[in-house]
């Protein structure tokens, strides 16, 4: 009597749990450790000598490490499996981090902390394919919306770590403390996630080289628009919290270190956005939350042109959630929609995109901020959320299985 297929996990179960539960641990593992400096850029910037353009390159060669590794992880895990790939990646990245805020100079630190980068690759590289194949067809979007809620609770628990800690104790011990927990959300995430059963080792799938399955990844029209997300999205995302922080600190605000650290907590939109929008698109469909949420975030960055402080950050919350909302969309719908044996190729190159807009636009913008001011560089993010919009609508087809869960 034959077995009976593997079909995914389904709500309800305790392995569905579990497996929700281990990979928000993993997206804090991941995500408070990669922009644990962003909280104290002006900190770098002064005990480095550097402007903020410079100062920031500290984020940004982290994600430069991560968007040029997450091929590279792509095919261990086809060979070793999804989760030794993930552990592997998170332990590099652990000591490279501990390394790094022990660097006596700009050149070291951001050399450190590409390798951490590349360690953390691992974690985007695999994460959202390993749910795919671990959680039943129907409920990946809304699974995926979990994940993506762990990302934002990580990123604003580094940044709330690294801050006040930075603040009081200077911002290599800020950033260790955040290493420090994440190391310890690792952990939790290891003991918590279930073995994989979807996962079929490369040696038996089809004998298919990495050429032709990049070659599928990259054939599609509506999985290069879904890449075009990644890349225009978080390299305004990133932009706007690497250099409000800067803004603020200047006239007419002069608002304090303290209280520009607390505007990280505007991430915990994007940690009720997230799952919002995977439970949506699960009944409305992919596309009309995708366009929804990019244009959430459009109207968050024209109120940015306000010079009034709580108009401000009532932008920053609705920027803040219509990119993760977006950001659920876009990356739980790649794996879904790539070719058949393409799935981890496609769902790098996702995070390919994503991490390289995250490395140009960061830095970019930054030499925009400073030569042309504030409202030069809000237009070239409103123009960049915009150019992806226009990208989804225009040069996409109705990318495989965007229907409901019902449908």
């Amino acid at each position: 009597m034959s077995a009976v297929p593997f079909t995914g996990h389904v709500p309800g179960t305790a392995a569905y749990r579990r497996l929700l539960i281990g990979l928000f641990f993993a997206g804090v593992a991941t995500f408070a450790q990669l922009y644990a400096p962003q909280a104290v850029l002006p900190l770098i910037a002064v005990d480095l000598d550097a402007d903020p353009a410079t100062a920031a390159l500290a984020v940004s060669a982290a994600t430069l490490g991560l968007a040029g590794s997450v091929l590279f992880w792509s095919l261990i895990a086809d060979r070793i499996g999804r989760i030794p790939a993930m552990a592997t990646g998170v332990a590099i990245a652990t000591v490279c981090g501990f390394a790094a805020v022990a660097a006596n100079g700009l050149t070291l630190l951001l050399a450190l902390r590409v390798a951490e980068g590349i360690g953390l690759g691992a974690m985007p590289a695999v994460a959202l394919v390993y749910l795919s194949e671990e959680v039943s067809a129907r409920h990946a979007a809304a699974a995926a919306g979990g994940y993506i809620a762990g990302t934002t609770v990580g990123g604003l628990s580094g940044r709330l770590i690294s801050g006040p800690v930075g603040e009081s104790f200077g911002w290599r011990l800020g950033v260790a403390a955040t290493v420090a927990v994440c190391a310890l959300a690792a952990v939790i995430f290891l003991l918590l996630v279930p073995r994989a059963r979807g996962f079929v080792p490369g040696r038996r799938r089809e004998p298919v080289g990495i050429g032709i399955r990049m070659r599928r990844a990259l054939r599609s029209r509506s999985l290069l628009a879904l890449y075009a997300q990644g890349f225009l999205l978080m390299g305004a995302f990133v932009a706007i919290y690497n250099y409000l922080g800067f803004h603020l600190a200047e006239a007419p605000f002069f608002l304090p270190a303290w209280f520009v650290s607390l505007l990280f907590l505007a991430y915990l939109a994007g940690t009720f956005s997230s799952p919002w929008a995977g439970r949506l698109a699960t009944r409305r469909g992919r596309m009309p939350v995708l366009l929804t949420s990019i244009g959430l975030s459009i109207v968050g960055i024209s109120l940015m042109f306000i010079a009034v402080t709580w108009v401000i950050i009532v932008g920053l919350i609705l920027f803040t959630a219509g990119f993760f909302g977006a950001h659920t969309i876009a990356s739980g719908w790649v794996p879904v929609a790539a070719p058949d044996g393409a799935r981890a190729q496609a769902s790098s190159l996702y995070y390919l995109g994503y991490y390289a807009g995250s490395s140009l636009f960061g830095w970019a913008l930054g030499v925009v901020f400073g030569q042309a001011g504030w409202w030069w560089f809000l237009a070239a993010v409103l123009a960049m959320s915009m150019l992806a919009a226009v990208i989804a609508v225009l040069w996409s087809e109705r990318p495989r299985d965007d229907v409901p869960a019902g449908g």
